[in-house]
């Protein structure tokens, strides 16, 4: 398997803020290097992180948790040797990804394959054992999100739906799998077996979905923790009671700070602007980094605060309830799981429960770390360092001999099939008629902007009636190139199917292979050992997008 690096700018729509974060160790006068902590180490792909020092506590608390937790998602010795690492001083490298159905996009096993990576590496580096963790967003509530996964088939990408409702929008971790809740998903293992060939890996999403009982969090734990047995992956469910127990300071600053911190988000949205980024989550003048679980639905409702005209005190409203701050910091006391973080205050709630060395996360994560970096400033006093994720492009044989034949790199394939093709029956044209068409175009360009030129020094009208004519030939121009293009398909038809074949495996429906296809159909095709083989290649550490030729 060989692997090539591109600049993650191949990819669509990446901001411009990640661009910059990931280029910082190269620019000094980066703007971004304040809000990732990076001023001593040198950017994302410097080891500064390594050596970092961490709040020394007693961890017993946290490892029985975690023993608890993943001997239910049915833990290896590997995980258990990983706890008793944790126990016993071991730092975290940490990731974390929504419970996705059967796993969820390729980028799940991209970012715990890096989390695997840099611990081993730290390791070995440092001689301090690094342990990698997976924390499993289950309190988010965005059930459509989550219920979903992309398969391939010969022609086209089939996305498989358990069909989970729930009555209000509750954490999706413990929506449960039954029949009620989840009326499709018989019918979506079922498909995904056929799909995946009825490969080993289809047996684990049966064993993992449709046992008793089965929640989201559950299942994808499981299969997460089957995947990644070897690894000594540990995972985390954060929505636990004991869990939130643990990170309670954080959430009572969150609360009784929650002015000060408002204005400190506010500061670095105009920050942000003020370089021409864009803040990630949008700060309202009521919003909170707070939700709030209904204590007779579950329902999860997002803090909102309001001031006391007459008194000056916050008043906290979530949906049609009021509640003080007194009162939220009993919630807090005596029911602590009903008090969670939003997208901004979530890392720093998990770096309050776990010694975390360093932090994987994809562009949208870290850009919000932009935002988050003043809340760790004012609750911890520390940030935790932020390590971009492998990005990668998977390509399989058939699919890379395709490619070779008509010449066709990563760059060219993120397109339509339609786009693809054209530009492969161009390719396939005769010599001759690719000179001809060029002399032509060269010309005409050469030309007309003469003809242009003169004619806007006699009149400006003459000058603006001779650029619209000119965008007329230009057109007509190009059309002929299609249509010379076109020509070329028709008489080889297998350009066409190339053209569709490539799109599907390497850009499906238009969009990044790590970001649509389930990562459970390569492993369908390639086994386990594409996981070592991953781990691997995360540790190349390449700056941008990674294709990895299987």
């Amino acid at each position: 398997m060989s692997v090539e690096c591109y600049p993650i700018t191949v990819l669509p729509h990446v901001s411009r803020l990640y661009r910059d974060y990931l280029a910082m160790g190269e620019n000094a006068d980066s703007p971004v290097r304040p809000w990732y902590g990076s001023g001593d180490s040198g950017g994302p792909f410097a080891n500064g992180w390594m050596k970092a020092s961490l709040p020394q506590e007693d961890r017993s608390r946290l490892a029985e948790e975690l023993l608890r937790q993943n001997r239910g998602f049915g833990a290896s010795e590997d995980v258990i040797a990983s706890i008793e690492k944790l126990r016993n001083g071991a730092r975290a490298v940490v990731t974390g990804q929504q419970v996705v159905l059967f796993g969820g996009p390729l980028l799940t096993l991209l970012k715990a394959a890096t989390a695997v990576s840099r611990a081993r590496e730290a390791t070995r580096i440092t001689g301090v054992e690094h342990v990698p963790i997976f924390w499993m967003a289950t309190e988010d509530h965005d059930l459509a999100e989550v219920d979903q996964a992309a398969l391939l088939t010969k022609t086209d990408v089939e996305i498989l739906k358990a069909g989970l409702k729930v009555p209000h929008p509750v954490p999706v971790g413990g929506v449960s799998l039954d029949s009620a809740t989840a009326p499709l998903l018989e019918e979506a293992v079922e498909r995904a077996t056929e799909l995946l060939e009825f490969a080993p890996i289809a047996d684990w999403i049966r064993e993992a979905y449709l046992a008793e009982g089965a929640t989201l969090a559950s299942a994808f734990g499981k299969l997460i923790a089957r995947i990644f047995a070897g690894h000594g992956l540990i995972l985390v469910d954060a929505a636990s009671r004991e869990f939130h127990a643990m990170g309670a300071s954080t959430l009572r600053y969150a609360i009784e700070n929650a002015d000060a911190l408002h204005d400190r988000l506010l500061a670095r949205t105009e920050e942000l602007k003020a370089h021409d980024y864009h803040a990630q989550v949008m700060v309202a003048e009521s919003s909170s980094l707070l939700f709030l679980l209904d204590e007779k639905t579950g329902e999860r409702i997002a803090l909102k605060r309001v001031s006391d005209p007459a008194s000056g005190e916050t008043e906290w409203k979530a949906g049609s309830a009021s509640y003080s701050t007194a009162q939220l910091l009993e919630i807090l006391e005596k029911t602590p799981e009903r008090l969670s973080p939003n997208a901004l205050l979530r890392p720093v709630f998990q770096d309050t429960v776990l010694p975390t060395a360093a932090y994987i996360g994809g562009p949208a994560e870290i850009a919000y770390f932009a935002q988050s970096e003043v809340i760790y400033r004012e609750i911890l006093g520390r940030l935790t360092a932020v390590l971009p994720r492998l990005s990668a492009t998977l390509i399989e044989p058939a699919i890379a001999t395709v490619m070779e034949k008509d010449e066709v790199q990563l760059p060219d394939a993120m397109t339509t099939p339609d786009e693809l093709a054209q530009r492969l029956g161009a390719r396939a044209m005769p010599i001759a008629l690719k000179r001809k068409l060029a002399a032509v175009g060269n010309t005409l360009e050469t030309e007309l902007d003469a003809l242009t030129e003169y004619l806007r020094g006699i009149d400006a009208s003459l000058g603006t009636a001779a650029e619209t004519s000119g965008s007329k030939m230009r057109y007509q121009m190009n059309r002929l190139r299609r249509m010379a293009a076109t020509y070329e398909l028709q008489k080889e038809a297998s350009l066409g199917k190339h053209a569709a074949a490539i799109t599907l495996h390497v850009f499906p429906d238009a969009h990044p292979q790590e970001r649509l296809l389930a990562g459970v159909w390569f492993l369908a095709r390639y086994g386990d050992g594409l996981i070592e083989r991953i781990v691997q290649v995360a540790n190349n550490q390449c700056p941008g997008h990674v294709v990895v030729r299987l």
